[in-house]
């Protein structure tokens, strides 16, 4: 039986990008290549079926064959935070109860971002019937504040309420607002909870005022970078690596992101496949990738 962990997660973790196949199956073994190449390259951790990863497009039974996949190559369940948000309470029970089972370092939860104008009541619930189904000691939530995306979101009654409620459970969050005064107010508010930025351009405040680190779409492609930053955060050149790393993401700043990171990857790599996304999303145009790339290469990655 895999005993609860004594090491949360922190640092640098990349939502990993889910490489498809022309038919637009994820392929798999790729995909886990790509997850040990992110660790090699200076992830300290990763997040499976995050936003980037294109999740909410994956089935359930996809996400729990290839999370059992990528355990059973090797790559060390505590450093996961697997992505676990759908529209279902019974399908979020499924895949957290498969992640703590597996002895995944936490998992990423999701309000519930079907339904609009939820109440604080309802977001709380959405997340205690979960811990309560699942029912295991091992289960560590962070959950998901991501409102320009769900529209709801986590707000400090509830988060409060929440860390009360399951202490030793509902142990982080990730804050993809893109506001640093909310984001601030988490970090005062709860010193010792497990506090992500969403973005690293925010990575070095987050550190100054306690957070753990970032949960960062651009971990995908410069996951060196970020960790540079992370390691030596109380260096006195911290600012300038700063400024330095948020470069790479404003040549990014116009275009849909997923499409756009995994064309640097599909040119990274030499694998077309890359560009592959299902969905509604789209592949960028080769108009729009040139264009892309100049921006990007010119920010000195």
């Amino acid at each position: 039986m895999t005993q609860p962990h004594s090491k949360p997660l922190h640092g640098v973790l990349a939502p990993v990008l889910t490489p498809m196949r022309d038919d637009l199956s994820p392929d798999t073994p790729k995909w886990i290549a790509f997850c040990k190449q992110l660790l090699a390259d200076g992830c300290t951790g990763l997040a499976p079926f995050g936003t980037t990863s294109e999740a909410n497009s994956l089935g359930l039974d996809e996400r729990m064959e290839m999370l059992e996949a990528l355990v059973a190559a090797g790559v060390r369940a505590e450093l996961l935070m697997p992505g676990v948000g759908t529209c279902a309470i019974t399908d979020t029970a499924k895949l957290a109860a498969q992640a703590a089972r597996l002895g995944c370092g936490g998992v990423l939860m999701l309000p519930p971002f079907y339904y609009k104008g939820v109440s604080e009541e309802g977001v709380f619930r959405s997340v205690a019937e979960v811990v309560e189904r699942v029912g295991d000691e091992r289960l560590r939530v962070y959950v998901y504040h991501i409102p320009p995306i769900a529209v709801v979101g986590f707000s400090l009654k509830v988060i409060e309420r929440l860390i009360k409620a399951y202490p030793t459970t509902v142990v982080g969050i990730k804050d993809s607002s893109g506001d640093w005064n909310n984001l601030k107010a988490i970090l005062e508010s709860f010193p010792g909870f497990g506090t992500f930025t969403g973005s690293e351009r925010f990575l070095l405040p987050t550190l100054r005022l306690g957070g753990v680190g970032t949960i960062s779409a651009m971990a995908n492609v410069i996951p060196g970078r970020i960790r540079q930053l992370y390691d030596n955060y109380l260096a006195e050149n911290a600012d300038q690596v700063q400024d330095e790393l948020n470069v790479p993401r404003e040549a990014l700043r116009e275009y849909a992101p997923i499409p756009a990171l995994k064309e640097i990857l599909a040119v990274r790599t030499g694998d077309s496949c890359w560009r592959n996304v299902r969905p509604p999303l789209v592949s960028m145009s080769e108009q729009q990738a040139a264009v892309m790339l100049e921006k990007y290469t010119a920010s000195g990655v």
